[in-house]
């Protein structure tokens, strides 16, 4: 089947596919949709349930099924997705090192960093690195 639609059947080096999430539609709850631009532009910060919830004002309860149901997971999942996807735009386009990077993406240390990247792609932010960097 894959021969047929012209996509590789599998990755070199027992590498994972990488494929980009789809962002869901924010229209329906602008509170929430501001909340979540407003994380993205503070990832280095230490988020908080609780500190979010208070942010949208609502109660705990209502900001975790309100979320859940607008993106489809919980707000710890989400937010280790945006930090990866931010950590791998940063590898893609700068050289910094990976102490910074980790820092800025919110992971506190390169440590962190290399393990929560790992688990998510099999491939460490140095290998995605010299995979994906542009010349």
């Amino acid at each position: 089947m894959a021969r047929r639609l012209v996509v590789p059947p599998h990755r070199q080096g027992g590498q994972a596919q990488y494929i980009e999430q789809p962002v869901p539609d924010t229209a329906q709850d602008s509170r929430l949709a501001e909340l979540m631009d407003w994380v993205r532009a503070r990832l280095a910060l230490a988020h908080t349930l609780d500190s979010l919830a208070a942010r949208s004002l609502m109660s705990r309860r209502t900001f975790t099924r309100r979320f859940h149901q607008l993106t489809g997971s919980t707000v710890g999942q989400w937010l280790l997705g945006e930090r990866l996807a931010f950590a791998q735009r940063l590898l893609e386009s700068t050289d910094q090192p990976l102490d910074t990077i980790a820092a800025l993406a919110g992971f506190g240390s390169a440590v962190s960093l290399r393990h929560h990247f790992r688990k998510a792609f099999a491939v460490s932010p140095t290998g995605w690195r010299q995979t994906f960097r542009g010349p």
